[in-house]
C-alpha cells in the first residue's frame, strides 16, 4: 500500500501521547510518522535547539516523556530540512504536529498542513463573536498568540497549563482563569493536549472545549485517498 501522508512533530516520533487520538481519525496503515528530534539525546536537543534569551519558545516532548523548550527560529530551520527530506522520500501530504506560527515553511509539490494557518480561521467560523479562551503550554507564548488570533471577532483571553507536565492543578487554575475572563469556548492550542484534558475542562466549565489536534487530524483524514 502506498503511504502518502506523514505526520511531522517538532518532538520525537511516534507521538505515543497523542497517537491514539489521531488514529481515531487517520487510518494507521496509511500514515507514517517523523520527528524533528528523532535520534537526538536530551543533551543534543538542548545544544541544537534551546532558546536563547528573547527567543520565541515552543515546547514538545521526548519519547521518554521529558518536556523540552525549543527556539522557534531554530525549529523552523530544522523543520524545513525535514520537510525537504520527506518530499524526497515521496510523501505528498505532510501534517505538521505543532500549532506554533512559522512564516516561511514551504514544499516543492507536497501539501503541507500547518495548524497555525488552519485552526484560527476555522475557530472564528465556529465561534463567531463568542469569547474564546486559549490555553497554551508556557507563559512566553501568550504574547505571540495575540497575533495568531488577531482575526477573532472578539479578542480572546489566555491561560497556561502544560500538557506534558500533566498537573491537574494547573488545568484547574487555567480553567478558573478563563472562566473569570468570560470565555464562552476554550481552545487547547497545543498538539500535546488530548481527550483527557478536553473532557476535564469541559466538565469543569460546562462550555465547549476544542482540541487543535483533532481539528487538523479530521481535515487530514479527508485528504487520504
Amino acid at each position: 500500500m502506498n503511504i502518502s501522508l506523514v505526520t511531522l512533530t517538532i518532538g520525537q516520533s511516534p507521538r505515543s501521547d497523542i497517537l491514539p487520538l489521531l488514529l481515531e481519525h487517520l487510518p494507521a496503515d496509511q500514515v507514517a510518522h517523523a520527528g524533528l528530534l528523532d535520534g537526538l539525546t536530551l543533551a543534543e536537543v538542548e545544544l541544537q535547539y534551546a532558546p536563547a534569551p528573547g527567543d520565541k519558545v515552543l515546547v514538545s516532548r521526548m519519547t521518554s516523556g521529558e518536556q523540552v523548550r525549543l527556539s522557534v527560529a531554530k525549529v523552523e530551520l530544522g523543520l524545513q530540512r525535514k520537510i525537504n527530506a520527506l518530499e524526497q522520500q515521496g510523501y505528498d501530504t505532510i501534517l505538521l504536529l505543532c500549532t506554533g506560527e512559522f512564516g516561511a515553511l514551504k514544499t516543492q509539490s507536497a501539501l503541507l498542513l500547518e495548524p497555525d494557518r488552519i485552526i484560527p480561521p476555522l475557530v472564528r467560523a465556529i465561534v463567531q463573536d463568542h469569547k474564546v479562551g486559549i490555553v497554551v503550554p508556557v507563559e512566553e507564548q501568550i504574547a505571540e498568540q495575540a497575533n495568531k488570533w488577531r482575526n477573532l471577532i472578539t479578542p480572546p483571553c489566555f491561560a497556561v497549563a502544560s500538557p506534558y507536565l500533566a498537573e491537574q492543578a494547573d488545568l484547574v487554575e487555567a480553567g478558573l482563569s478563563l472562566q473569570e475572563q468570560g470565555a464562552d469556548v476554550v481552545v487547547l492550542d497545543c498538539i500535546g493536549y488530548h481527550q483527557q484534558h478536553r473532557d476535564f475542562l469541559q466538565k469543569m466549565l460546562g462550555i465547549p472545549v476544542l482540541l487543535s489536534n483533532v481539528l487538523v487530524a479530521k481535515l487530514a483524514a479527508e485528504l487520504i485517498v
